[in-house]
């Protein structure tokens, strides 16, 4: 014989009631069906549940201990219940959203703001990550929505343009490139620049340009974000793309 589910609710109604005739009550059973079910229960579990003294039932340590994990049981149900309940509602839910770290910083949070204000009762979850790692989890499907900049749609995933634009410098107060309204390759020979990491696709189409160039710019700072490339730049530590 295992353990039952029925088992366990005999042996709460008895903790709550106090007596085998409040538990069959509360269970809507009668008083010989609660007494078998937890003579089993205790068969099964091995366990000295009760003591008899004076006509009523009374717990012992044993009970005392097991009735604590079994309110916990019953407290995860009883969330199960509520979430099933609100699901079948739709009163709440769960967007998971992966990106750029730029893209958390700068173009989610207002998106965040008028999609709460239209489904206040769905949680957002964003993980901010760089390339490859982000296209890897679209892959493996770990989230429902991603904002990425590579050009190749990840396996398994629907891609929808939203915006395109030319690559700009970053250029300190006071440098001596902002004189000139457009840039050349050459311009960046032996400048010290700050660049985003190796396995960044920027990062890597930058080094094709430069390599055939012929143009060698001194890296001072390699970083994972665009963010803090624009913060390193503002400190004058160097130029960017």
């Amino acid at each position: 014989m295992k353990l039952s589910v029925r088992h366990i609710e005999v042996f709460r109604a008895i903790m709550a009631a106090g007596s085998v005739t409040g538990a069959a009550r509360l269970l809507y059973t009668s008083q010989p069906t609660v007494s078998r079910e937890l003579a089993r229960l205790e068969q099964v579990t091995g366990l000295n549940l009760f003591e008899r003294e004076g006509g009523r039932l009374v717990a012992t340590a044993q009970a005392l201990l097991l009735i604590e994990e079994v309110e916990r049981a019953y407290v995860g149900l009883e969330r199960i219940d509520r979430f099933a309940q609100a699901i079948r509602n739709f009163e709440q839910g769960r967007l998971a959203i992966t990106c750029l770290p730029l893209f958390s910083q700068t173009l989610l949070p207002k998106a965040c703001q008028r999609f709460h204000q239209q489904h206040s009762g769905v949680s957002v979850s964003i993980l901010a990550q760089e390339s490859p790692l982000l296209e890897e989890s679209l892959v493996a499907q770990q989230h429902d929505l991603g904002l990425t900049e590579v050009e190749q749609i990840p396996r398994g995933a629907y891609g929808e343009l939203l915006f395109s634009a030319n690559m700009v410098c970053v250029l300190p107060e006071h440098h001596p490139l902002q004189v000139k309204a457009e840039l050349e390759l050459s311009d960046f020979h032996e400048v010290d620049f700050i660049n985003l990491a190796s396995l960044d696709t920027y990062r890597q189409r930058l080094d094709q340009h430069f390599r055939a160039a012929g143009v060698n710019r001194r890296t001072v700072i390699e970083t994972t974000s665009a963010a803090s490339v624009c913060a390193m730049v503002r400190q004058g530590l160097g130029v960017a793309i």
